[in-house]
């Protein structure tokens, strides 16, 4: 996609629209719906990836439209895994959203492809373990008790967890595991000692998770905070207590941006270094960076923590360094 003719603007129209956005971003302007500044950037733009990411994506991919009218973008739900294997990596997709870092594999797959890319942290998260509301007994564990219930031959019943609690078979909702949400948890929750459970659903939309939680009083599940934020009144947070500590802490943004909140994690996008040699994504790609810093938007409207000016400002300062190069 990124050889399509249609893309490209010449230099000197990009740069006359990319000095019009810096100079709203020095002026410390969201670059919002009806602002009214176009750039004359054309072309088309192919999003891969996390799920988790999604929302942000999405969010971004408007307001850069709103601007933009002559970009279009192709978003899509792949799952961080999914879409560096079949799209990202086979050289497919200009973004790869990723709710964990590029693994090895990956690594290894997009190199033998000539597939060069740059990361960027776009957010932090506080993925969050949710129960049905009529569930008094678990709304508060520790990471071991979470390995307990999600590791391959662990507890089947809620007594095998706490013999105070209903012997009543566990229920599990999670992410598929093409999913980067998937690869955290396996990596932070059960670890290198044993296996994931297959003995649950798994899936790639969120609501699938929230829908079986919430019609099972028995069942457990996990995803990112954003969409426990848009659905508090429907499930249960449980607040999680790490292994070094004498507290339950409950998932909120406060506790994720401070660390404090065991299942904190950054967010990722990976754009395609080949790719930014397109004005149009370049410049989406700066845009991303800035509204990264957002609190309104990431924050407030997505229930992701936003990073701070200083990180925004790093981030932005390596992507012009890879876009000069690229």
């Amino acid at each position: 996609m990124s050889d399509s003719p249609n893309r490209s603007v010449s230099r000197r129209s990009f740069l006359t629209s990319a000095g019009a956005a810096g100079a709203l971003a020095l002026a410390g302007c969201t670059e919002g719906p009806g602002s009214g500044t176009e750039t004359g950037l054309s072309g088309s733009i192919r999003i891969s990836g996390s799920s988790t990411v999604y929302p942000v994506a999405q969010a971004v991919t408007e307001q850069f439209r709103s601007q933009n009218p002559n970009v279009e973008f192709n978003l899509s739900r792949d799952g961080s895994g999914g879409g560096f294997s079949n799209l990202f990596c086979e050289g497919n997709s200009d973004f790869n959203n990723a709710s964990r870092e590029i693994s090895s594999d990956e690594e290894d797959q997009c190199s033998s492809n000539g597939v060069e890319y740059h990361q960027i942290t776009v957010a932090t998260d506080a993925l969050t373990v949710i129960v049905n509301n009529d569930n008094d007994f678990a709304t508060d564990l520790t990471t071991d008790q979470l390995k307990d219930i999600w590791q391959a031959d662990g507890a089947t019943t809620w007594q095998d967890v706490n013999g105070d609690w209903p012997d009543q078979e566990i229920n599990r909702f999670g992410a598929a595991d093409t999913s980067g949400t998937f690869d955290y948890f396996r990596e932070t929750i059960i670890g290198e000692d044993a296996n994931h459970t297959s003995n649950y659903e798994p899936t790639e939309q969120d609501n699938t998770i929230l829908q079986g939680v919430q019609q099972d009083q028995y069942a457990i599940g996990y995803f990112g905070f954003s969409y426990y934020q848009s659905n508090r009144d429907a499930v249960t947070a449980v607040n999680i207590q790490a292994d070094d500590s004498d507290s339950y802490v409950e998932p909120t943004l406060d506790n994720a941006k401070s660390g404090d909140y065991p299942l904190a994690r950054p967010l990722f996008t990976y754009p395609k270094v080949s790719s930014l040699k397109e004005d149009h994504i370049a410049e989406f790609a700066r845009f991303m960076v800035r509204q990264s810093a957002n609190t309104e938007l990431i924050a407030d409207q997505i229930g992701y923590v936003p990073n701070t000016e200083e990180a925004k400002q790093s981030e932005l300062d390596a992507l012009n360094e890879v876009i000069s190069n690229a």
